[in-house]
């Protein structure tokens, strides 16, 4: 590792109980800063409605007024996502609304995008809508050093991520795909407990400046584009414990990893793939039959560069 990779984790590197909620509305009343959580949701239906609820009850309140506004952005969701986040008391936007002048793509990064735009925190906090068992020290974690910390600009969760029984076996991806490309290509960024967690806040002036992937390699994108943009000591990781949730099965996991090396080949050389697909076989009743998945290639500008964001923030 790197020596400022090993100074980097003694700066940077903090547990959540180092910052306490006090703490943290105290500074976010001094500074001003207002707080936006996104909850990128399809079909959640079964653990959104307990993570809007949770955010509320402990981080909306008279009492504890951390988050300014809690969004949940439906991505085209055919079970009960919405109607299950609303009752909660989240603010549910469909993807397919957002800057309908461009016709969204399927992927996680383009909601994450879109959210820029019907959103208007300083600070802008990602969580992923199917976390089991919640808590809402995930949202206070990443947020308090944006808060307490001037020269903090982008704060990833850090946490171990069981696989049933076993602990710390549930990143399969980040350990055989993006720790490989990033400990290879971007030492810089070797410290980083859980460079893929969809859990992690920013500010949204940095996030404006930064192309989003539109598929799974966003949060790999925005990690190594957010060093490039503003520099390793503006980044931070913070420990929040346990992530339970569901786990995608082996397939899943071959295009989620498909994703990630063509976002990190983009940013490498700008070169095109030969071929930008992923061949996967499934056993029938014939044998082994091929399917073919198309690669994510699409990345979305920075959102300053669209005009009706101009518009927005004006407003």
């Amino acid at each position: 590792m790197l020596e400022e990779v090993e100074r980097w984790l003694s700066r940077r590197s903090w547990s959540a109980a180092d910052r306490p909620l006090d703490r943290i509305i105290a500074a976010k009343r001094r500074g001003g800063s207002t707080v936006s959580v996104v909850l990128p949701a399809l079909d959640e239906e079964a653990t959104v409605g307990e993570i809007v609820a949770a955010i509320r009850r402990e981080l909306m309140t008279e009492e504890v007024p951390l988050v300014d506004e809690l969004v949940v952005i439906d991505s085209g969701s055919t079970d009960r996502t919405a109607e299950v986040a609303a009752a909660a008391g989240a603010r549910v936007v469909h993807r397919d609304a957002i800057l309908p002048r461009i016709p969204a793509l399927p992927g996680k990064g383009e909601v994450l995008w879109r959210s820029l735009l019907v959103t208007t925190g300083d600070i802008v906090c990602f969580v992923d809508a199917d976390l089991k068992e919640f808590d809402a020290g995930f949202v206070s974690g990443i947020v308090g050093p944006l808060l307490t910390d001037a020269d903090v600009a982008f704060v990833k969760a850090m946490y171990d991520r069981p696989l049933g029984s076993a602990a710390g076996q549930g990143g399969r991806v980040t350990e055989l795909v993006a720790r490989p490309l990033l400990n290879l290509h971007w030492p810089q960024l070797a410290g980083f407990v859980q460079p893929l967690g969809g859990e992690y806040a920013a500010r949204r002036s940095l996030l404006e400046r930064l192309p989003f992937p539109v598929g799974y390699g966003v949060e790999l994108g925005l990690l190594v584009d957010a060093l490039h943009t503003v520099g390793l000591d503006a980044l931070a990781q913070v420990d929040v414990g346990v992530r339970k949730h569901r786990h995608q099965d082996g397939q899943a996991l071959g295009r989620m990893a498909a994703a990630i090396y063509r976002t990190a080949q983009l940013r490498l050389s700008r070169a095109h793939l030969v071929r930008p697909a992923l061949t996967q076989f499934e056993r029938g009743e014939d044998g082994f039959t091929p399917r073919t998945y198309p690669v994510d290639t699409e990345e979305r500008p920075p959102m300053r560069e669209i005009s009706e964001y101009a518009v927005h923030r004006a407003a």
